[in-house]
């Protein structure tokens, strides 16, 4: 398989999927390396962007996914005659934050960060997609905990967790005035991105 039919392999596999694809699926079933498959989908995800066209290509952990261009965000919506997908409140931002940044935690710890009880907005992020269960504590009650999706990963404009910005080290009253900081930051990716998959 040469250059050009990896590339269109790649792009046929995650047009029909309309989901995230690990590469090393990709790599297994096309039997080939998966730092030769990851390359092509680098090169891929170039070209749609040099060339301005309407799709990108993006990294979600070891994953990758198809979806429309950012910028076209708004024309979708209106040809689709979709609503604006509401954007997530303070509140919400908060939690999220919380559950990105220390992931992964029981809502008795966002509601310890908060001060606050959380329950209806740990069920809100939950439904929304962009947290998750990723099992139980073993102590009494065996508390469920939750750490971030991939859609929260697509949201927000990340390749991965690692690319949030930085919490100093330091004491959770301390890392409180970052996680502000963190929030604010979201919001702002948040005004931006969310651009649906292309399916």
């Amino acid at each position: 398989m040469d250059l050009r039919e990896l590339e269109a392999a790649i792009e046929g596999i995650l047009f029909a999927s309309g989901e995230p694809v690990p590469i090393n699926r990709i790599a297994d079933v096309l039997g080939l390396d998966g730092k030769l498959v990851s390359d092509a989908a680098d090169r891929l995800a170039d070209t749609y962007v040099l060339e301005r066209r309407g799709i990108r290509l993006i990294r979600l952990e070891n994953s990758i996914q198809l979806c429309s261009a950012p910028e076209l965000a708004e024309l979708i919506r209106r040809v689709l005659e979709t609503r604006k997908p509401p954007q997530l409140s303070q509140t919400a931002l908060e939690v999220l934050a919380i559950v990105a940044y220390f992931q992964p935690v029981t809502r008795a710890f966002v509601e310890k960060m908060r001060g606050v009880d959380s329950s209806y907005t740990v069920s809100s992020l939950e439904e929304k997609g962009l947290i998750e269960p990723c099992g139980k504590l073993k102590v009494p009650g065996r508390p469920t905990v939750y750490r971030t999706t991939p859609d929260f990963l697509r949201c927000f404009g990340l390749k991965s967790i690692n690319d949030l910005p930085k919490l100093p080290d330091s004491g959770i009253s301390e890392g409180q005035l970052e996680l502000q900081n963190a929030i604010s930051a979201l919001i702002e990716q948040e005004e931006t991105q969310c651009s649906g998959p292309a399916s």
